[in-house]
């Protein structure tokens, strides 16, 4: 990939959009960029913090695992995030897994190099800071509906959540989840099991709530998700 390409890949992101050439140069003499096939681990919980990374292409699994080995899905990324959020301006070892959910693209940049890089470009650093922002928003909700609502709930509220990070409308109304997440997968999502996520599912497709393409793919009715919760 050459320069030039580098360039308008990071230019899509919020983070670098507003950046002249002459602003984007130093980024650009320290950015790599690399193909991970599913499965791969781009690093493991505990490692060494050391770069900060880009989606291009893909999707990325953020994971935590206790000390049993149960896993807690944090996130799953796709093209136009950032990670690790936690990795700035602190000297810390990774906090949770990334792993690829599908094959990506990533454009990486050391934190050390893009921490000297925010020093001397302000107004990149608030718009880094906004990017927190509603990240920690995201998980305020996130915790907010674990405390208040019962699983039933949680299970629609996040349907919904992944509807509108990965959904795509469909001529009839309905949106198509355009990542396919096993009911484990989705049950990590809220620290449920997957035998309760299993079961309602199946009630949210005897109320036609929801539906499944033949080849996984979750169907949602969004206005009808949202009325199940009142």
């Amino acid at each position: 990939m050459n320069t030039k390409s580098v360039q308008e890949l990071l230019q899509s992101f919020p983070l670098f959009k507003d950046l002249t050439d002459f602003e984007m140069e130093p980024i650009l003499d320290i950015a790599k960029n690399r193909t991970y096939r599913s499965g791969t681990h781009i690093f493991m919980q505990g490692d060494p913090l050391t770069n900060v990374y880009f989606i291009h292409l893909g999707k990325v699994k953020i994971y935590k695992t206790d000390v049993h080995g149960k896993e807690q899905i944090v996130n799953v990324l796709q093209k136009g995030d950032m990670f690790p959020h936690q990795g700035f301006f602190r000297q810390d070892d990774c906090p949770a897994h990334a792993e690829v959910h599908e094959d990506a693209v990533l454009i990486y940049i050391p934190i050390s190099s893009f921490e000297n890089f925010l020093i001397t470009h302000p107004e990149t650093c608030v718009k880094l800071f906004r990017v927190l922002g509603d990240k920690i928003v995201d998980l305020q909700s996130r915790l907010e509906e674990k405390i208040l609502l019962n699983t039933y709930d949680q299970i629609i509220m996040l349907l919904s959540r992944l509807a509108k990070s990965y959904g795509k409308e469909l001529s009839d109304g309905q949106i198509r989840i355009t990542t396919q997440f096993t009911n484990r997968e989705l049950a990590n999502m809220i620290g449920s099991s997957r035998e309760t996520v299993s079961r309602t599912l199946t009630q949210l497709k005897k109320k036609n709530l929801i539906s499944t393409t033949k080849d996984g793919y979750i169907l949602v009715e969004p206005e009808a998700l949202e009325d199940e919760l009142f």
